[in-house]
């Protein structure tokens, strides 16, 4: 299990990649939420794509940084996920908390547009 970090525009973005069970939730948690500490997002994107296979430790990760994002003010939001851990997420009750996938994301207006905008 590996995970990848980019940090953009208050966005923290982790994607993980292979098994994630018991053995390897811990050293995720750990750098995510070093990750989460260094950096102070609004916003953490928890990318599935590149997971192969997930137990419930899966959901106990989703369900901590959900915790550890609502004590700083932010949001989680998971990304990406195949339909057979989608299944285990609706079965947990992940979706209720809110942090499944959005359709569409607002996109950012830039600064120039909303004062030419604000001066109309």
């Amino acid at each position: 299990m590996g995970v990848t970090l980019s940090n953009q525009d208050g966005v923290l973005t982790a994607a993980l990649t292979g098994d994630m069970d018991h053995h390897t939730a811990r050293e995720l948690r750990l750098a995510i939420d070093e990750a989460i500490e260094r950096d102070r997002p609004g916003l953490l994107l928890l990318d599935f794509q590149g997971v192969d296979f997930m137990d419930s430790s899966g959901i106990g990760l989703v369900m901590g940084r959900y915790k550890v994002m609502q004590q700083n003010g932010g949001e989680v939001e998971v990304t990406h996920v195949p339909k057979y851990i989608s299944r285990v997420f609706k079965l947990s009750g992940l979706e209720q908390l809110g942090v499944m996938e959005k359709k569409a994301r607002p996109q950012k207006r830039n600064t120039e547009e909303e004062a030419d905008n604000e001066t109309r």
